[in-house]
């Protein structure tokens, strides 16, 4: 079954990861783990909420703003897919992220297939 495991991380927790070369090689260590168990299908980190747009419907028009506009403390900071037997082993996956002590979290979602099933 596949998952999205998706990253939230607030300013923080992002310079604390990138200050740390020990956990960074962790996480390499963690990734690459998880690539030759053949449960890693994609994982991707994403820019500074700053340098994003929002597209919304106001009114029946698309209107652009910069950046997410909203007064949370987290922020959605990347992204992994993988492929495991099932939603017990994605939280095992999700609990072992190495940056997780650092505050955070990850949410778990099933990817639906092609037709819309949520197997």
């Amino acid at each position: 079954m596949k998952y999205m495991l998706l990253i939230y991380e607030n300013p923080g927790t992002r310079e604390a990861f990138f200050a740390d070369d020990e956990l960074r090689a962790a996480m390499n260590a963690y990734v690459d783990g998880l690539r030759e168990s053949g449960e890693m299908i994609a994982g991707e980190g994403l820019a500074d909420p700053s340098t994003a747009r929002v597209v919304r419907t106001q009114n029946g028009v698309p209107a652009v703003t910069d950046g997410p506009f909203m007064e949370a403390k987290e922020y959605f900071g990347g992204y992994m897919i993988v492929d495991c037997d099932g939603i017990d082993r994605a939280t095992e996956i999700a609990r072992d992220f190495p940056p997780m002590p650092l505050g955070g979290a990850m949410e778990i979602r099933a990817l639906m297939d092609g037709g819309g099933s949520e197997d």
